[in-house]
């Protein structure tokens, strides 16, 4: 990037002007991370300061069984298969009974695509989680899977989502998003909801309340200008509504590990490389000097590794997630070396590492519980980039 453009991008940047779809494109051809890293820093600065966020979470899973086979997913099962699994709701219950401690703040529900269990299972499933779980936050479901309940029920997805949260929703999750542009898109997905569906279901959500997150899934055949359409797309989405907390910018992975049953599922691997470290914080920076109307950049430690993670703080990212425990979405597939579990503690500790001050939030963004930072007094003790 020659010198003038950058001084532009840069002024652009400072003065809160909003970037352009080739200013995007630009910032991705960039080879200096370190120059975006540090731009990008600024921009995550003037929003939360030093704050990093965090929440204490659990991820649910009740079914594997899915309809659609995802050209990038290695979770899916169809029915029959070995370690195809359905819960009873009661069965779900008991397991997020279990995961309770440590003051359990968010449980974070995605499914596949179950082409059999009735749309009652749905609103009744969450029901008995906030009857266990009353002081438990319930993130349930992708817009992938409202639509799907919309054909199963016969139902439109206003009338789901206002059962849903009459049900006990307070969020919808993020997924299903992957990469907007059809160029793409039609290689690794295979279902039904598109662009046109997944921005209809959030602005629904958002129209009722719902505050929801944003994902773009990255790192497999796309290109730059597709996460910079893909970023557009949600901010334009973002202007009308105001609904979306928080991007997630999702590390696509290989199927490493999927020995179980001694398949491969992930149909692109064979021709594709998984974004690499330097790649995923230039993939945040961007995506945080574009996104100039969301608060929340997240960066989804199970799915970069620790180290990236804390990087990611440095590079645009100001949330860390949650403790999670066992993943299965990502973990089924991978043997990338996350462990299946932060607890707060270690939370707190990466991130005082990285040099910033943890915030414990919950799935509304509101502050639970503010900790010290790390200490100033101590010579080795990192600090955030000066900006």
């Amino acid at each position: 990037m020659d010198v003038g453009l950058k001084r532009e991008l840069e002024e652009k940047v400072r003065a809160g002007v909003r970037l352009t779809r080739e200013d995007g494109i630009a910032l991705y051809e960039s080879d200096d991370l370190a120059w975006l890293g540090g731009l990008a820093h600024e921009v995550r600065t003037r929003k939360n300061g030093d704050v990093v966020h965090f929440n204490v979470n659990r991820h649910l899973n009740m079914t594997n069984v899915c309809t659609a086979s995802c050209a990038y997913c290695s979770f899916q099962r169809k029915p029959g298969e070995k370690d195809a699994y359905t819960m009873r709701i009661e069965e779900a219950v008991k397991l997020a009974k279990a995961m309770e401690s440590e003051n359990l703040t968010e449980l974070h529900i995605v499914n596949g695509l179950h082409p059999n269990l009735p749309w009652r299972y749905y609103p009744r499933s969450l029901r008995e989680l906030k009857a266990a779980l009353p002081n438990v936050s319930l993130k349930a479901f992708t817009a992938t899977e409202i639509h799907h309940f919309e054909t199963i029920s016969g139902l439109s997805a206003s009338e789901i989502l206002d059962e849903l949260i009459d049900a006990g929703l307070e969020s919808l999750t993020g997924g299903g998003a992957e990469i907007f542009d059809w160029e793409v898109r039609q290689h690794i997905v295979d279902h039904r909801t598109h662009w046109e569906d997944w921005s209809r279901i959030h602005r629904l959500a958002h129209e009722k309340g719902l505050k929801t997150p944003c994902t773009m899934l990255y790192g497999h055949i796309e290109e730059p200008r597709h996460r910079v359409d893909h970023v557009l797309r949600l901010r334009e989405l973002q202007d009308e509504t105001g609904g979306f907390q928080v991007f997630i910018p999702l590390r696509y992975q290989h199927d490493f590990v999927d020995m179980k049953d001694g398949k491969v599922r992930n149909r692109l691997q064979a021709r594709t490389a998984m974004a690499t470290p330097a790649e995923a914080l230039k993939t945040f920076a961007v995506s945080r000097l574009l996104f100039d109307n969301v608060q929340h950049v997240k960066v989804f430690w199970v799915m970069h590794g620790i180290q990236t993670a804390q990087l990611a703080l440095q590079h645009g990212a100001d949330d860390m997630d949650g403790s999670v425990v066992e993943y299965k979405i990502t973990h089924d597939a991978d043997n990338y070396g996350t462990p299946n579990k932060l607890t707060r503690d270690d939370l707190l500790d990466l991130i005082r590492d990285a040099g910033f001050r943890p915030v414990e939030r919950n799935t509304r963004y509101e502050i639970i519980r503010e900790y010290e930072g790390a200490d100033p007094a101590r010579r080795e003790s990192p600090q955030p980039m000066r900006v």
